[in-house]
């Protein structure tokens, strides 16, 4: 349309142009609004694909393997760690995983070539989820034996340490420096079952292990928490169902929830960036005899 003799630009044009330029500003805030309400109702199972890397050790069952094809679900790199074979092979096919090795937590030389490998198949390493651990049968303290206790010692505590000790070095030495460790604990790290006494004390060493992990990563970027689970459905609970021995001496069953939530728990925590950290973390079944256990 031709300008007006007088000069003024036509009143009809100029409303229609502030009309688009409202419709225009008002798409923009009805897509920040839905934006910002998708954030109430997030889930980290469905974050978008990243290039980030994480290394699982006992990635082959339980918690483990949960985390390995759910963090490879949402475009995460991943290296599981155990000490079967078939296992590893399988988890690995399932879930596209880049490497699957098998290693004994326990021995330090297999947890430091592992490490190797992962550091040089992926350059950077981002988190570590310190998963391998044993649970062993139930005996009074007075009844167990030591080479039972030795036993769950090397793989929860020492293979633990040995796992940190190397992602650790990892982390340090790599540019951006910095990473996250994330330590699977438990609700025993806090109150002990039963007749479980070496691996009550070897989760409660956990907790130590993470807060003296955070205090010395802090020149170094390098984050830890502690995420302690219980009764998630897995192998390791599936007797739960069937009872299991409480404070009073009793057997009764115990309810348990999907581990998934566990996995988008730990999705969370490694999606944080390394200027926030969350230091401990309890998911577990509602209604299990956890609060006021004992």
């Amino acid at each position: 349309m031709p300008p007006r003799p007088d000069g003024r630009r036509d009143a009809g044009r100029a409303r229609g142009s502030r009309e688009r330029r409202r419709t225009v500003s008002d798409g923009r805030a009805r897509l920040w609004l839905l934006e910002s309400a998708k954030l109430h109702v997030y889930s980290p199972s469905m974050s978008p694909p990243t290039s980030k890397s994480i290394i699982i050790s006992g990635g082959t069952s339980g918690i483990g393997r949960a985390a390995a094809l759910g963090f490879a679900k949402v475009g995460w790199r991943v290296a599981i760690c155990g000490r079967r074979q078939d296992r590893l092979d399988a988890v690995k096919a399932e879930g596209g995983l880049r490497i699957a090795e098998q290693c004994d937590v326990a021995d330090p030389s297999q947890v430091a070539r592992f490490f190797a490998g992962c550091v040089a198949g992926f350059g950077h390493i981002d988190v570590v989820f310190n998963n391998a651990g044993a649970f062993a049968p139930a005996a009074l303290v007075g009844d167990l034996e030591v080479e039972v206790w030795r036993q769950m010692i090397d793989t929860n505590l020492n293979g633990a340490f040995y796992v940190a000790r190397e992602a650790f070095r990892a982390m340090r030495a790599q540019q951006p420096q910095g990473g996250r460790i994330i330590n699977n604990g438990s609700i025993s790290a806090h109150v002990p079952r039963p007749q479980a006494v070496s691996y009550t004390a070897s989760k409660h060493a956990i907790t130590g292990l993470t807060k003296a992990i955070s205090l010395d990563g802090r020149p170094f970027h390098i984050a830890c928490g502690q995420i302690d689970i219980g009764n998630t459905a897995t192998e390791m609970t599936a007797s739960m169902s069937a009872g299991s021995l409480q404070a009073d001496g009793q057997k009764r069953a115990e309810p348990t929830f999907d581990v998934a939530h566990v996995v988008d728990a730990l999705l969370y925590m490694a999606n944080l960036p390394l200027e926030a950290n969350v230091q401990f973390m309890t998911v577990m079944a509602t209604n299990m005899p956890y609060v006021g256990r004992g």
